[in-house]
């Protein structure tokens, strides 16, 4: 290397002169830009000493020794003896690090680390559980890049490692989990009860963890199986499981009519609006990328599933193109397809996605071998990222927008948490069949369905009647075993979708389950119904010699949230910190206090499926369900203990 300048004050010089630059012409503006940054004194050189961070500047971070070697390989041809670096001789330097880390990083994103390891079930040999390490990595690079600026987890100063176990290590204090529940859906913990420190106990990590578990099932994830040990003990598989729960409720939670309208575009012919909410989260991605597809001028086939069709990255290719913007700088161009080796091919196709910010969730490895997960996750990332959609032509009035209610959403939520199968995506459509219903019958009284006269596989040309019959059988085990209020109700309606009966029996399921579930734990040879739960209510509060009580589950005295945090003092003296209660009577006020007592509650491990907002505005149904899930804690507590 020649660190020999003709023009030391031009830095114009020193662009004109490019024989040997291997940077195309916007490539070298933006170096000169950050060079002029990076020239920290201002007299148009890089010394010495400013070299790591000129590096780190034009985005080349390398460890110091590194950076040690690279200056006495600068002094050792350092002709002039004047230690410093012109633009051209900084621009040959970067060009030629810029290519080694390209190429070692080509060598770890062709393929998914280490394929998959397999882990037999202690107690049970003959159940195997697969760990996929491209999981491992994907997830470990989206929770270091959302949560770097998180102040408790310090991610950005010390990352996790995505090539090795320290996933795991990192999630079993809680913190990890309950700030990505965090990221992808706001406000569904409030942090205050998150316990934090360098020093917490394990018996407070455990506690963060009933905190993360419940609500996640609060925001329809499936953790029955997951105790906090197990997260504890690092159980690889079953902490995948739960991070893409938490990661896919994200990426689709803004997918919708209102955050972007532009969604009626991928409406087909006589479909309105309420049938984007049928589709599952897949098909509309696909709708997405095939509507993009068939404005790019690509020729190809329909992508149909984000496994095989992907797999050679020609969609991806021009999906990308499509929708870059038009003034978006660097411009995303169809350059992969020139590549014939399809792991080349998918790392240049990923190269371009960088450009647009958007590289996330896969691998070229993932991309060629067609992993469905990870796939479907990068484009979801896309559509957020870049939805390309333009306004409808007719503007969409708030009242058009067909979106799900809260209610609607509690119930849902409540149901995938079960671990239905299939997941419930809009209520009134992946309900027709009775298929879920029946599920949920047989969870809250085993033996009550007879299977045999389930039909689960439709005939197209019978699917009709067949599902019919369904609708039918739930409605007699509802009325006839299950004692429900189904007065008016037939089947019909339920396979028409009506809103009003589906909610009206779903409204009942929950309600039974809960009940089923307080009546199994107290064992007093009786029901226990609404009455019951608020005797029990007020003794509790009286025994502890707290001050408030509950008339109903409609008393206004419930909306500031204070004789919920009674009550849960109550039951674990100690829990609540009423200093952080508020005592002003507005709606804001009554809100913190409602997040806070849905946090503590979850955190003493009660299943709580209402919102803040159904406690401030008392809907009498939900708040129910809070007082029971409270007494099932107290007739039985979760005690949080090392052997768990």
């Amino acid at each position: 290397m020649t660190l020999r300048n003709t023009n030391p004050n031009s830095l114009a010089n020193s662009l004109d002169n490019r024989n040997s630059v291997l940077l195309a012409n916007d490539q070298v503006d933006e170096l000169r830009e950050k060079f002029l940054k990076a020239d920290i004194n201002g007299n148009g050189y890089i010394e010495l000493g400013e070299l790591r961070e000129a590096l780190r500047t034009v985005g080349i971070d390398i460890p110091g020794y590194q950076v040690r070697t690279l200056e006495e390989e600068i002094k050792k041809n350092d002709k002039n003896l004047d230690g410093k670096l012109s633009l051209d001789e900084f621009e040959k330097l970067y060009s030629k690090l810029k290519s080694e880390k390209e190429e070692r990083t080509f060598k770890t994103r062709v393929k998914p680390i280490s394929g998959t390891t397999e882990i037999r079930n202690k107690e049970n040999d003959s159940i195997v559980h697969t760990v996929r390490h491209s999981e491992q990595l994907a997830f470990s690079k989206w929770i270091n890049q959302n949560l770097a600026n998180d102040q408790d987890l310090k991610l950005a100063a010390n990352p996790i490692d995505p090539e090795t176990k320290d996933l795991y290590t990192r999630c079993n204090d809680g913190i990890v989990l309950c700030k990505l529940i965090n990221f992808s859906v706001p406000k569904t913990i409030d942090e205050r009860t998150i316990n934090r420190g360098k020093n917490i106990t394990i018996y407070q990590q455990l506690e963060n963890l009933e905190l993360a578990l419940r609500s996640a099932e609060g925001i329809g994830c499936h953790v029955i199986n997951i105790r906090p040990k197990d997260i504890r003990d690092e159980k690889e598989h079953l902490i995948l499981g739960l991070l893409w729960q938490i990661i896919q409720i994200g990426l689709f939670s803004e997918i919708n009519l209102t955050h972007h309208p532009g969604l009626v575009l991928l409406l087909k012919d006589g479909e309105s609006k309420e049938d984007l909410l049928k589709l599952t989260k897949e098909e509309l991605l696909l709708r997405w990328f095939n509507y993009h597809l068939a404005r790019s001028g690509y020729n190809g086939r329909e992508v149909k599933n984000f496994s095989g069709d992907i797999k050679d990255s020609v969609a991806y290719s021009y999906l990308l193109k499509q929708i870059c913007p038009p003034n978006h700088h660097p411009t995303v161009t169809l350059a992969p397809l020139n590549e014939n080796d399809l792991n080349r091919r998918a790392e240049s196709m990923l190269n371009e996605a960088e450009k647009l910010k958007a590289r996330d969730f896969v691998t070229a490895g993932d991309v060629v071998s067609g992993n469905q997960k990870l796939n479907m996750a990068f484009v979801a990332n896309l559509f957020n990222t870049y939805p390309a959609l333009d306004a409808p032509e007719v503007i969409i009035q708030d009242e058009d927008i067909v979106e799900e209610t809260r209610e609607e959403k509690t119930y849902r939520n409540w149901m995938n948490s079960m671990g239905v199968n299939p997941y419930v995506n809009y209520l009134y459509t992946d309900l027709q069949d009775c298929l879920v219903i029946f599920q949920l019958y047989d969870m809250i009284k085993p033996g009550s369905v007879d299977w045999n006269r389930v039909v689960k596989k439709f005939v197209p040309i019978k699917a009709k009647f067949q599902k019919l019959d369904n609708c039918n059988y739930a409605v007699d085990i509802g009325k006839k075993i299950m004692n429900f209020k189904l007065v008016g109700i037939q089947g019909s309606n339920l396979l028409d979708g009506d809103k009003t009966f589906t909610l009206a029996l779903v409204w009942q399921l929950m309600r039974a389950y809960t009940l089923a579930m307080l009546d199994k734990i107290a064992g007093q040879g009786h029901p226990i119904v609404e009455n019951g739960i608020i005797e029990w209510t007020n003794n509790k509060l009286k025994s502890a010699d707290k001050k408030t009580f509950i008339q109903s589950f409609q008393d206004p005295v419930i909306s500031d949230s204070r004789v919920i945090c009674d009550l849960i003092d109550a039951i674990k003296p100690g829990s609540v910190r009423y200093d952080l209660l508020k005592t002003e009577n507005t709606y804001e006020a009554k809100m913190d206090n409602a997040r806070y007592a849905v946090s503590i509650a979850r955190k003493n491990g009660a299943r709580v499926f209402a919102l803040p907002e159904d406690i401030v505005e008392v809907k009498q149904k939900l708040v129910m369900t809070i007082f029971a899930t409270l007494m099932i804690q107290d007739y039985q507590p979760h005690q949080i203990s090392l052997d768990q």
